[in-house]
């Protein structure tokens, strides 16, 4: 099928864009049967919106350093750890969640 560019209007920003013949080409080969509602600016503010403004990336989680109560290496763990409570190396905490049968 043969593609023309077409003019449309962002749906956010009313401001004209074109939608050319290779992305529909490119839309048409992925099975997108919709035209873009967006510009490009409002799309990646939109999915920055989305994603806590970092490209799709997960925001890097706060690690606390921690001493293993089996093994006694030092590690971390995603969570502050307590004084009421046991910390497990990675390599420790699969052999006490998953005991042996």
């Amino acid at each position: 099928m043969d593609y023309v560019d077409k003019t449309l209007e962002c749906q956010d920003c009313s401001a004209s864009f074109t939608f050319s013949a290779e992305e529909q080409s490119q839309f048409a080969s992925r099975g997108y049967v919709n035209e873009p509602k967006r510009c490009n600016e409002c799309r990646t503010t939109r999915k920055q919106q989305r994603n806590g403004g970092s490209f799709g990336f997960q925001q890097r989680r706060e690690m606390f350093p921690a001493v293993c109560a089996e093994c006694g290496i030092s590690t971390h763990v995603p969570f502050e750890p307590r004084q009421d409570r046991p910390v497990y190396c990675r390599e420790c905490y699969d052999k006490v969640r998953l005991p042996t049968r």
